[in-house]
């Protein structure tokens, strides 16, 4: 009796062990072992010198890949390497590249309320632009919009508060704007040139040699760290503040439309995410790298760091909302977002007053 039960159970233990055997021996499969290889191309606005914009196209592409274990690959590329920094938005529209990686705002002339989607003067700080987008209803309106261009959008960066740029001599007053040369894109242009600013768009990689060589006398980038990287306090002495203009600058994903919905709804998840992963990541390398770059370029190289004058600031604001007002009465989707935008923007900021500002002030009081 007990010789049957061993006999019985050795047979069992031996049947369980090649069992297993041949389970080890079996390929593992994954979710997405059934999905295609897509492989697509990025254009983006920025050079690849500008390790932290330009890396917010690398954090999408990269972050796509892990996701989907290699199985849908995006390849960043420069401005110029396919097309201008300026040209993002015509390729992906026309489908020459999948994807890109811009700044809404530098497409205005196409449609004054692309501005919404990166910033416009005197708008939202950027954790104040990611809760328009994500859930005041902005990031629904700008998809609506790019639809008329065959394209859907995500955020994938942002600045935060930029500086207010550099000039090769002192302002103080409106009359000292009239007649200068800067770049300056977006509404803050159009502000600019209600300013009597000359105003000049230029990609990130030019705006040097346009300072240096007097082809222009001002400029603004984004912040210390990439204006550092771009040389500009080599061109001109006098670094303005703030950036009233971009508070919060998003940057985004172009995708052309028709490669969108082509894709598994898997690899859509996928982009999504790492979209969101990037714009998390550039604001957070910014806020951690600006002051560093700002104590250098002022200790070291001896830039001078001023303020605009109460005029100036009071002037620019004037002029932005009244070019708010003058799009929206003759642009009815500038109209619509506008006023979306300018009623979630009163909201947020009198809870921002109470719950940030009050809190700022306090402790940096001395």
């Amino acid at each position: 009796m007990k010789r049957r039960k061993f006999l019985t159970q050795a047979a069992i233990a031996s049947a369980t062990t090649t069992t297993l055997a041949a389970c080890s021996q079996t390929p593992q499969t994954t979710a997405t072992d059934s999905l295609p290889t897509v492989e697509w191309r990025m254009a983006t606005s920025w050079p690849q010198s500008l390790d932290t914009i330009y890396g917010g196209a690398e954090t999408v592409c990269n972050r796509i890949k892990e996701i989907t274990g290699g199985r849908f690959t995006i390849t960043p590329f420069a401005a110029g390497e396919i097309v201008g920094g300026l040209e993002v938005l015509d390729a992906v529209q026309t489908g020459a590249v999948e994807a890109g990686h811009t700044a809404s705002y530098y497409y205005i002339g196409k449609n004054p309320a692309l501005a919404f989607g990166t910033t416009v003067p005197f708008g939202l700080t950027a954790q104040q632009q990611n809760a328009w987008l994500y859930h005041g209803g902005g990031l629904e309106a700008m998809h609506k919009l790019y639809s008329d261009f065959n394209i859907i959008n995500f955020p994938a960066g942002n600045t935060g508060g930029q500086m207010g740029g550099w000039f090769k001599q002192e302002i103080q007053t409106v009359s000292d704007l009239e007649g200068l040369k800067m770049r300056i894109p977006g509404l803050g242009g159009k502000v600019m040139e209600a300013l009597g600013v000359n105003v000049q768009v230029l990609p990130g990689g030019e705006i040097f040699l346009a300072l240096d060589r007097g082809a222009i006398d001002a400029a603004e980038f984004v912040s210390p760290y990439d204006d550092e990287k771009l040389g500009l306090q080599n061109a001109a002495d006098f670094y303005y503040y703030p950036g009233w203009w971009e508070p919060g600058a998003t940057l985004e994903t172009q995708v052309n439309l028709d490669a969108w919905n082509n894709l598994p709804k898997e690899y859509q998840e996928a982009f999504k995410t790492a979209a969101r992963e990037a714009n998390i990541n550039m604001l957070a390398k910014y806020d951690a790298l600006n002051q560093a770059a700002l104590t250098k370029l002022v200790e070291e190289d001896g830039v001078q760091l001023t303020p605009y004058s109460q005029e100036i600031m009071e002037a620019a604001q004037e002029a932005a909302f009244d070019i708010y007002e003058q799009d929206a009465s003759n642009d009815a989707t500038f109209k619509e977002i506008y006023e979306n935008w300018q009623q979630f923007r009163d909201q947020v900021m009198r809870w921002n007053q109470i719950n940030q500002l009050s809190f700022t002030n306090f402790v940096t009081r001395k």
